[in-house]
């Protein structure tokens, strides 16, 4: 039940790197590295990596859901960085993708952050 988020600013963008699991126990360390990042960000894109991730539950959903939403009302958005494929089809089949960016990779989200 471990979770392990990193910081760090990638060609200008804040990017959230996660790593373990994230599940009840470990929402609120998602949701306060969101927060922060969106709070320092204010217009900006904040990328939120889950690649490192091998556990993420549907509260975590609603987690960058709301981060997303607060990103908005201050003219920023999220985008979501997933490659791997059972991940990424649960986000296209409870139509998590219509609400939040997701690029495959990193390097994906660079056309992303203007658009």
């Amino acid at each position: 039940m471990d979770l392990v988020i990193t910081e760090s600013f990638v060609a200008g963008r804040f990017v959230l790197a996660a790593h373990g699991e994230i599940d009840m126990g470990t929402l609120p360390q998602l949701h306060s590295a969101l927060s922060r990042a969106v709070s320092v960000s204010p217009g900006r894109v904040v990328v939120l990596d889950v690649d490192g991730v091998y556990a993420f539950d549907d509260t975590a959903l609603g987690v960058v859901l709301g981060a997303a939403g607060r990103a908005r009302d201050f003219d920023g958005d999220i985008v979501m960085v997933c490659s791997a494929g059972t991940l990424r089809d649960r986000l296209a089949r409870t139509g998590f993708d219509r609400a939040v960016r997701v690029a495959s990779s990193l390097a994906d989200t660079g056309s992303m952050v203007e658009s």
